[in-house]
């Protein structure tokens, strides 16, 4: 027989945190830049030691095979995702300590609308190897100019002996550098000491991540405990406690700001929160995939299916922006051979335990809501084409519920050209849940067909970040990009979060970021006197055959750069 702990020896963990850092706040209020600058660079060493022991703990709960290239996953999204993070920050704060704004030696450009741009891929020669044919763009809002921009970026970080008392972040478990991403936001962003609470399915990380950020725990300013939901909301109701930042779910945000069951839904009706103190999230949604009918070859045919099933089944599913709805044209003459495509490589994929709970539950629920849905192997559901004989009931359903698993569903719509992308973008907009990420696949004959009018529809997308013919998955991979949904939310209707984290650049009020990549990716002749390093098949693809030897290539250089490295990730990327 087991009897449950008293409060006051289940909430000690939390207790004594926060007791430590209601003194480092007055500590990160005397710490001065350079002093900030040095922990970044210690927790960066730390995160190259320890980074092989977290691939392993994170391969450990995910069930994973050691060594083999789904773990090339835990590499890109784990230890390099920091190390790219830390090492941005670092650029940051020396810029900051001699006098400049963090966006000195980027591009400014101008997007429809009357915005600013912000040009954050490519940024240095190393971008320009590693990631050739990339862009990443960061949308200010209208009328905002370059000169504001300047100005405001790391303003905060400016104004030293100023801190902003104690942040929690309630820790995601299924990404596992989110948390501790997070963390770095809270103190170097929002000038905030910080309490993590791992989500219970990263515990195995603890240790690792006490290692790695020893630095500030030393320092005062961190701290990170474990627990379940009945610790959390102890955490979060905690008078200690100045702002919350959680990454989950809309129903997680709301059980927590109103409360749960019957009475938390008539909390929110009635616009009365349990929660009143300020609140930050990331709560992805139904990610949608638009495909723009063209000419594509039998080669583009197959590369698109497995970039669009990579986006679906990276993690097994279980991303906050894993594309859940591809949008395709019924007129489009392709339509059936790309579907098959589709079809066959949701198959072939290799095959990933279901580590995350629930996800068997939610694969029957979308089963069930769509009976015509196909079971496929590996334990994949392809739900469509849904088109206008199926019931109100399943579209709605598709386009509202998060999945989050190996669930995928194809929607058609009529229309070709400048019409077909407009309708497409409307229903995004308005009938598919959330506004963390969008992905637009288009040819380059098609992109020039459009024009302008190809630009003019991105900037009626409502999206936090968008892919053109890339997963914005790499979007939370780069350190310069602000991470969170489209501005306007608030706690009574949330959608997919309120403001962003990473955003390494300190820029104020951010809109949205646009990134682009090559259609279809080829690796440039070193004959040719071109350095590149764009294999056939992306890293982050779950068909890459030694994503694993590529991701622990990367995660070597983000350690300690070096041009001599580079030949290494090269030989790895292109076996892939």
């Amino acid at each position: 027989m087991t009897t449950e702990a008293p409060p006051h020896r289940r909430f000690s963990a939390v207790d004594s945190a926060l007791t430590d850092l209601g003194r480092g706040v007055e500590i990160w209020g005397r710490t001065s830049l350079p002093a900030r600058k040095l922990l970044l660079a210690r927790v960066h060493a730390l995160t190259a030691l320890y980074a092989h022991d977290w691939v392993q703990a994170a391969s450990e709960f995910k069930e994973l095979e050691p060594d083999t290239p789904p773990t090339g996953e835990e590499w890109l999204t784990g230890p390099y995702a920091l190390l790219n993070g830390l090492a941005a920050l670092i650029d940051t704060f020396r810029t900051l300590q001699r006098g400049g704004s963090p966006v000195d030696g980027h591009t400014f450009g101008t997007a429809p609308g009357g915005r600013t741009t912000v040009r954050v891929l490519p940024h240095d020669p190393v971008d320009r190897v590693i990631l050739n044919g990339y862009t990443a763009d960061v949308w200010m809002p209208p009328g905002v100019t370059a000169e504001t921009v300047k100005a405001l970026a790391g303003r905060a970080q400016r104004e030293t002996g100023r801190t902003a008392g104690i942040g929690a972040v309630l820790g995601a478990g299924n990404v596992t550098s989110i948390p501790v991403l997070d963390a770095l936001h809270e103190l170097f962003s929002a000038n905030r000491v910080v309490l993590v609470k791992l989500n219970p399915v990263t515990d195995r990380l603890l240790g690792v991540f006490q290692a790695i950020f020893r630095p500030l725990t030393e320092h005062g300013v961190m701290r990170i405990v474990t627990g379940g939901a009945e610790v959390g909301g102890y955490l979060v109701h905690h008078p200690e406690v100045a702002h919350v930042h959680i990454t989950g779910s809309a129903q997680t945000h709301d059980a927590i700001v109103f409360g749960p069951g019957p009475q938390g839904a008539e909390r929110k009706q009635a616009g009365t929160p349990l929660l009143t103190k300020p609140i930050s999230s990331e709560l992805g949604g139904v990610a949608p995939a638009i495909v723009l009918p063209g000419r594509w070859s039998k080669a583009d045919l197959r590369f698109q299916a497995e970039n669009l099933i990579s986006q679906r089944l990276h993690n097994n599913g279980y991303n906050c922006v894993a594309t859940q709805v591809v949008v395709i044209s019924s007129d489009w003459s392709q339509k059936h051979q790309f579907l098959d495509e589709l079809r066959g490589a949701l198959a072939r994929a290799p095959r990933r335990p279901a580590y995350y709970p629930g996800s068997d539950e939610r694969l029957k629920a979308l089963q069930a809501a769509l009976p015509r849905a196909e079971k496929l192997p590996g334990g994949r559901v392809l739900a469509g084409p849904i088109d206008g004989s199926v019931s109100s009931s399943e579209r709605d359903y598709l386009f509202n519920t998060e999945v989050f698993g190996p669930g995928l569903g194809v929607m058609t719509l009529s229309g070709l050209g400048a019409d077909y992308l407009a309708a497409a973008v409307t229903l995004a907009n308005d009938s598919i849940s959330g506004s963390l990420g969008a992905h637009l696949i288009a040819h380059p004959a098609t992109l020039r067909s459009l024009g302008s009018e190809f630009e003019n529809q991105i900037a009626r997308m409502g999206y936090g970040c968008i892919g053109v013919n890339v997963w914005i998955g790499l979007g939370f991979a780069l350190p310069g990009v602000p991470w969170g949904a489209y501005p306007g939310n608030r706690p009574s209707d949330v959608g997919s979060g309120i403001g962003t984290v990473h955003n390494a650049l300190l820029l104020d009020g951010p809109e949205r970021t646009v990134i682009r990549g090559p259609f279809r990716p080829a690796p440039r002749s070193l004959l040719a006197g071109e350095l590149s390093l764009a294999p056939p098949r992306p890293p982050w693809f779950v068909t890459h055959r030694t994503a694993h030897r590529t991701g622990a290539a990367l995660t070597a250089f983000a350690a300690k750069p070096s041009w001599n490295r580079l030949p290494r990730i090269l030989a790895a990327a292109l076996r892939g």
